[in-house]
């Protein structure tokens, strides 16, 4: 199924699409239990579509993903057709974002910045005042002003 091909007050929704935007999640209460929702919006080839997210499917889907809803809901508010995994349905996600894919898939060590000469020449022996023949002191290189 496509975007284009969405009608309000639908079930068994089956489409794939890439999410482009996520909202800040909102904290609730109904009947006692503590709960999470957050709107996003997903787009195919055909067009653009609101997807509520509730619960643990806000911490699964980001921006970047490409997600697979699976006996989804559509449904209409103020006018505008929304998404829903509803009570029945599934969202998976396909495709991860580009930039989480790249940071999981480089195993590069991390950069490190220092001035500690030990952790740069770990050869050298702690307190060592040993100097190789190309590196110049800083008395060296320091000029007399008279």
């Amino acid at each position: 199924m496509e975007i284009k091909d969405l009608k309000a007050n639908t079930g068994n929704v089956d489409i794939v699409a890439n999410v482009v935007e996520k909202e800040t999640a909102r904290s609730f209460e109904k009947f006692g239990k503590q709960g999470r929702v957050c709107k996003a919006k997903l787009r195919d080839e055909t067009g653009e579509v609101k997807l509520t997210l509730w619960n643990e499917d806000v911490d699964k889907v980001n921006v970047g993903d490409k997600i697979h809803l699976q006996n989804g809901w559509c449904s209409e508010y103020q006018g505008e057709t929304q998404l829903s995994s509803g009570k029945f349905g599934k969202i998976e996600v396909v495709g991860k974002a580009a930039a989480v894919e790249k940071a999981t898939k480089s195993k590069a060590a991390p950069q490190m910045f220092t001035n500690d000469p030990g952790i740069l020449n770990p050869q050298a022996p702690e307190g060592s005042e040993e100097q190789d023949e190309d590196e110049v002191s800083m008395e060296d290189m320091e000029e007399d002003v008279d």
